[in-house]
């Protein structure tokens, strides 16, 4: 198929952007997105011109690096990340936009790629769990219940892709945190510093710029790990508990 890509080109945080238009020939509908961008590169770069940086790692859909605005969608079309995305969900002579994420706690760096660092500032700040080391314990000294135990895993499959952030009106990262909240939650050897944890990730969420939530569900509409809205119910109830307390 023939596309016409329309890419957001930004040289650094400081610079202003713009958008710069490039067709794209012959390509496989068995691609991924990021394959076809790379053929794109290729293109470019045969042709004299820098080519466009983009996020990607694994690119099998575990890492969470990748992440694009794919014509006003977070991952594009399909509820996925962006480098399982496969071109066959276009059709030829489709004009796509490509933008980065767009949100205050997400900087652009160059091009379409972000600073997603916010994120790890909130994991430090509690999404853990503090044991002490030496041998490890046996592995039925503490039980979980299987409830508890499916709902961890549900919640544990986020990958923290920003996916959320971006679809949010606010910009929020409400499910990525509601999600780091619950999963540990869940599990007996969270209970010591739950109210602590929800208190301090809460508040370094507001401090790197995040918005509120207000409901929206775009989140969890976009989310490629299928990451429930009812975490943000969750994450609510434990701030409103730890706050309570102390």
């Amino acid at each position: 198929m023939n596309l016409t890509l329309k890419i957001w080109r930004q040289d650094n945080a400081a610079a202003a952007g713009r958008f710069e238009t490039y067709p794209v020939k012959d390509i496989s509908e068995d691609m991924s997105f990021l394959e076809m961008l790379d053929v794109l590169n290729e293109q470019l770069q045969a042709d004299g011109i820098e080519p466009i940086a983009f996020d990607s790692d694994c690119r099998e859909g575990i890492c969470g690096m990748c992440g694009l605005m794919i014509s006003g969608m977070a991952h594009g079309p399909e509820v996925t990340t962006t480098c399982q995305l496969h071109m066959r969900s276009f059709t030829d002579g489709d004009e796509i936009t490509v933008e980065p994420w767009r949100a205050d706690a997400f900087p652009v760096v160059r091009d379409l790629v972000v600073d997603r660092s916010a994120f790890d500032r909130i994991i430090q700040s509690g999404g853990y769990i503090s044991v002490n080391t030496g041998a490890a314990p046996e592995a039925h000294s503490q039980l979980v219940p299987k409830p508890q135990a499916d709902r961890a895993f549900e919640t544990a499959k986020c990958i923290g892709c920003g996916a959320c952030v971006a679809a949010c009106p606010n910009a929020s990262g409400m499910l990525f945190l509601g999600a780091k909240i619950t999963h540990l939650g869940e599990l007996p050897q969270g209970q010591p510093e739950r109210d602590a944890r929800v208190v301090s990730m809460v508040n370094t969420h507001d401090h790197e710029g995040f918005g509120g939530c207000t409901n929206i569900g775009e989140c969890a509409a976009a989310c490629p790990k299928e990451i429930p809205l009812d975490v943000i119910s969750q994450l609510n109830a434990d701030f409103r508990t730890a706050r309570s307390r102390h």
